[in-house]
């Protein structure tokens, strides 16, 4: 979607799907069809739940503070007893923790195989919906608005999903609530592929799509811990499905774009619902049943929302998830107006799209593969503060070299979530994880609307590398906010426990 001001011009890593690719490693299919997630992926779910016993990483000293300490019992990781009814069997238990971190050690759950497959299954109906829904809008209609409307509507019905929908990630049992996602994607989908459809009903199954992918990603991120556990295989996992999605920003819109050189537009929607349909039978058949995880007793809608809120530390760590991104969108959204003001061609603009998703993934495979859980703990809130500082390099208005530079190193700078996930999984009590991680994951795909929006109101004042520069600046005041707020909150948790 475009984070620019034309809305005619298509662009890769941009619009909710490319946002929520970032955000949370994947989610519905035109779930966002905007969203990266778009449509669920399905991606992470079930589980073989043998992951190892092993509690997130406590923060060293320094940032002692700064993580969550983990209040309640341990979690091993390992799936409670099944509910009668069909279950796929078991993989092999998860390689110990003691193994050391390294990304083949995950690879070992046959579980999350599964749903790794099923999770490049979503994100190819993800790209290919994105762009051929938007096609088809403008094919019917010639109207540029409403193309780029097809975009927009992938933000705002995140944000109801998230906070209405929330709790059924805790009150209904997983494997079926990623199905039924899945499915329920698959027939929006569907729906889209028939000639007599009008745009308006387009439209509104693109919301509906929105609506349901933040509780497809919540409950598969809450899933995810179950399969690996709640230490460094968790970590790694999630991480391996960012580096994913992150790719599918390289690739995927190209691939697109050939596909419906091939087929029209319905014809790729017709081959999105079928990438649905293939992920909610791989995680059907391929992942494990478990029962539910809360009993509901927090509460529903709004009134549950704000029982996860009242933990000040769970707050601090998703304001450290949501300010980041808030900030990182605005050169993206910009790239076009940036491109036009220093006067480059479009195969320079193309590397500007690219410099900061390949930094995102550079950085999370060093930290991942190099790093242990101790150090990603240590380097958690000197990356995240530092994030946006590269866009500084903008001021003086530079050529795309190093234009392309100081996105790389913003994007490095993403490997911070490592240790960020540790700190959440560990905090957050396990009867409302679903929750508070689709809670998460719809915070981060709001605010980089807001971050898109607010970056193309700016440049209609200031010229473009002036908005990105002084990003850089407000970003960071806001992040040592933020970074303030999470060393105050786990002071007060810290003194409470020895209170208790």
């Amino acid at each position: 979607m475009p984070k620019h001001d034309d809305p005619t011009t298509e662009l890769p890593g941009t619009g909710p799907i490319a946002a929520e690719l970032r955000a949370t490693g994947s989610g519905p299919i035109a779930a966002d069809l905007g969203g990266t997630e778009t449509g669920p992926i399905a991606a992470d779910l079930g589980g073989t739940g043998s992951g190892p016993t092993a509690a997130a990483p406590a923060p060293p000293p320094g940032l002692a503070h700064a993580g969550p300490a983990h209040t309640g019992p341990v979690h091993t990781g390992q799936a409670p007893a099944a509910p009668a009814g069909p279950v796929a069997p078991a993989g092999p238990a998860a390689p110990a923790a003691s193994a050391g971190p390294g990304y083949r050690a995950v690879f070992r759950v046959r579980e999350f195989r599964v749903v790794f497959v099923a999770h490049l299954f979503s994100l190819l109906g993800v790209v290919v919906s994105e762009l051929a829904l938007t096609v088809l809008v403008y094919d019917l209609t010639r109207s540029p608005l409403l193309s780029s409307l097809t975009f927009a509507l992938g933000f705002l019905p995140y944000l109801v999903g998230g906070t209405l929908l929330a709790g059924l990630t805790d009150r209904l049992p997983p494997r079926r609530i990623l199905v039924v996602c899945d499915l329920l994607c698959a027939g929006c989908v569907a729906l889209m592929v028939v000639p007599a459809t009008p745009v308006a009903l387009l439209l509104a199954l693109r919301c509906a799509i929105a609506v349901v992918s933040p509780v497809f990603n919540g409950t598969r991120m809450a899933t995810l811990a179950d399969i690996l556990g709640e230490g460094d295989l968790f970590v790694l996992g999630r991480s391996l499905l960012r580096i994913v999605s992150q790719s599918a920003l390289l690739t995927g819109f190209a691939v697109g774009g050939v596909l419906l050189t091939v087929v029209p537009p319905r014809g790729a929607l017709a081959v999105t619902a079928g990438t649905f349909l293939v992920s909610a039978l791989l995680l059907r058949l391929g992942t494990v049943r478990r029962p539910t995880r809360g009993s509901g007793a927090a509460g529903s809608g709004l009134s549950g929302t704000w029982a996860v809120l009242r933990n000040r530390r769970v707050r601090a760590l998703m304001l450290m998830f949501w300010v980041p991104p808030l900030f990182a969108v605005v050169p993206e959204a910009l790239a076009a107006p940036y491109a036009d003001e220093i006067g480059v061609s479009t195969a320079a603009l193309g590397l500007l799209m690219c410099a900061l998703p390949v930094g995102t993934i550079t950085g999370e495979l060093l930290a991942g593969s190099f790093l242990s859980a101790a150090v990603r703990s240590r380097i958690v809130l000197p990356l995240a503060v530092t994030g946006v500082l590269p866009y500084l390099l903008y001021a003086p208005e530079p050529g795309v070299p190093l234009a392309a530079a100081a996105l790389f190193l913003a994007g490095a700078t993403g490997a911070y979530t490592l240790g960020l996930d540790a700190w959440f999984v560990a905090a957050v009590p396990e009867e409302q994880r679903g929750r508070a991680m689709t809670l998460m994951t719809a915070g981060m795909m709001t605010v980089q609307g807001i971050g898109m929006a607010g970056a193309g109101v700016a440049a209609e004042f200031a010229p473009v590398h002036v908005v990105v520069a002084g990003t850089g600046v407000l970003g960071t005041v806001c992040l040592l906010a933020a970074a303030a707020e999470l060393r105050a909150a786990g002071a007060a948790g810290d003194r409470k426990a020895r209170r208790g």
